[in-house]
């Protein structure tokens, strides 16, 4: 019968079986792990230039000249001659007023013109027949001065109808109700059939090419329009060459007129500390109309050799802005930079980096300050 060696045995040889496989039992010794490899980062240059500010302000839209078209003189209007919404030429006729009265009323002043007239030819008969006569002491001296007063007198009279004649003309003229401007006629304020007065607003008529633009902006970005300030207020230099704008409708699309500024208002808005601007745009088209709201868009100021990096190379953490830095030996360090304005795609730098420095676009959550990188191209 064999001998079951009991565990107290066994124990040594389990213990010299576990310290030799630890060690290998008889293998080649285990050598480290390799380090790993440099992550792979997205890099781009700090790029250096002059960057143009732009502004933006939401514009009413206003004709470039706006008429109010309202009668001379009062009566019945018995006709509208234009489409509403349609563009009227200068002087074109509009409205029409009943000129029967008024065509009696010339009438009656010519007759009286012709009635003083034939006074007038009496009276200066008259005279020519007393000269002679007075010299001859045919007649008394008193009869020709008489003659002659009642002879001018008439000349005035004549004087007198002569301007009534006119008047009457004029308002018989008037009947026909012109355009004063050429432009977009609105839609009529008066019926066919109405007594219309001088005071009545038949219609307005603007003029829409070029249309204008008003918008408001701050002081500051006034005086960055116009300049700045050199040593004094008086140094603020008027603007001498139109400013360009761009026109941004309310569907998103950029109108495809560049506009520019035609001047400033005389004085600033004390509530709102606000100055209003008044830009110009071509509108050949006649598409923009009056009282339409639009932002306006142009450069309020150049940031002169400015520093940017894409949008995507910022990072911010606890409300400041980090910029992931590659030194010349592939080394990151993490920067806190101010940012400034955006220009398309790219993020204004106003501080903490230098020109031509290279900063970590794609895989910045990857690396870490110190942490050596394996740096690519970026491509946009």
């Amino acid at each position: 019968m064999r001998r079951r060696l009991g565990f107290d045995k066994w124990f040594p040889l389990l213990a010299a079986c576990a310290v030799l496989s630890t060690v290998g039992c008889g293998s080649r010794p285990r050598q480290d792990a390799p380090p790993p490899r440099p992550p792979v980062v997205e890099v781009a240059r700090v790029i250096q230039k002059n960057v143009p500010v732009y502004g933006s302000w939401v514009a009413t839209l206003e004709g470039y000249v706006n008429a109010e078209i309202q009668p001379e003189v009062t009566g019945y209007l018995i006709k509208q001659d234009y489409r509403e919404g349609s563009y009227v030429r200068k002087n074109e006729v509009l409205f029409e007023i009943d000129p029967r009265p008024f065509q009696a009323a010339l009438d009656r002043a010519n007759g009286q013109l012709a009635q003083a007239e034939a006074q007038l030819g009496e009276a200066t008969l008259n005279v020519k027949r007393d000269i002679p006569e007075a010299k001859a002491r045919a007649i008394p001296q008193m009869q020709l001065e008489s003659d002659t007063q009642a002879k001018l007198a008439a000349e005035a009279s004549v004087a007198a109808d002569k301007a009534a004649v006119e008047q009457a003309q004029l308002n018989l003229d008037y009947t026909k109700v012109r355009s004063l401007i050429g432009g977009i006629a609105g839609i009529a304020q008066v019926q066919v059939g109405n007594l219309v007065s001088p005071t009545s607003v038949l219609t307005d008529v603007s003029q829409v090419n070029p249309i204008k633009a008003y918008f408001q902006i701050s002081g500051v970005q006034w005086l960055r329009l116009a300049g700045g300030i050199g040593s004094g207020a008086a140094n603020l230099r008027p603007i001498v060459k139109p400013i360009p704008l761009s026109l941004i409708l309310a569907n998103g699309q950029t109108f495809p007129y560049a506009g520019n500024i035609l001047f400033a208002d005389r004085a600033m808005n004390l509530q709102t500390g606000t100055i209003q601007i008044v830009g110009a745009f071509p509108n050949p088209r006649r598409i923009l109309r009056p009282e339409e709201t639009a932002t306006v868009r142009g450069v309020t100021e150049v940031l002169r050799d400015a520093l940017l990096v894409p949008q995507a190379a910022v990072m911010q953490l606890q409300g400041s802005d980090l910029v992931a830095v590659v030194s010349p030996d592939n080394r990151v360090s993490i920067r806190s930079v101010q940012v400034g304005p955006q220009l398309k795609t790219l993020w204004v730098i106003t501080q903490g980096l230098e020109p031509h420095e290279r900063v970590v676009v794609v895989g910045a959550e990857k690396v870490r300050t110190g942490m050596v990188v394996k740096p690519v191209p970026y491509k946009s």
